[in-house]
């Protein structure tokens, strides 16, 4: 079940949770920190499943008519099963209702790194669209790679 998350509190225990079980996407553990942090005042959306949340997202607005897809994680013993999926139509959903008009979300470039390159196909197809690369975003190695959505 994918359900909107409102309490601040809980979601900074829910974005600590998941990303704390996802350390190798997610191992800077200053980025990890600012994700958590953040959490309270941004759009949640969670998977939960048999009662425990099992995945989430977060929103951010980054302009007045653009959201971002700021972060988002599936407990791996959960992924390729739909709830990743499903998270990114609530979030569509809610972003259309707020009445934002774009999407974005920013990943690794494809090809440099296998893990990532699976982000990007799962972003593909949900429907995002590759926009634009910015080599030094955040550093060399990690070029960024924006894809974009008409919502």
């Amino acid at each position: 079940m994918i359900k909107l998350i409102t309490d601040k509190e809980q979601k900074k225990v829910i974005a600590r949770s998941i990303l704390e079980s996802l350390t190798e996407w997610f191992e800077v553990e200053e980025s990890r920190e600012q994700y958590i942090a953040e959490s309270p005042d941004r759009i949640m959306v969670a998977a939960e499943e048999d009662g425990k949340i099992v995945g989430f997202l977060n929103l951010k607005e980054t302009g007045k008519e653009t959201v971002e897809l700021a972060v988002m994680g599936v407990l791996k013993e959960y992924h390729r099963s739909g709830l990743g999926r499903q998270l990114v139509e609530e979030a569509k959903k809610i972003a259309k209702e707020k009445g934002y008009e774009f999407m974005q979300v920013k990943t690794v470039e494809m090809g440099m790194y296998e893990d990532y390159d699976i982000t990007n196909r799962f972003y593909i197809s949900c429907g995002f669209k590759e926009f634009e690369v910015i080599r030094h975003y955040w550093d060399e190695a990690n070029p960024c790679q924006i894809y974009v959505m008409g919502l």
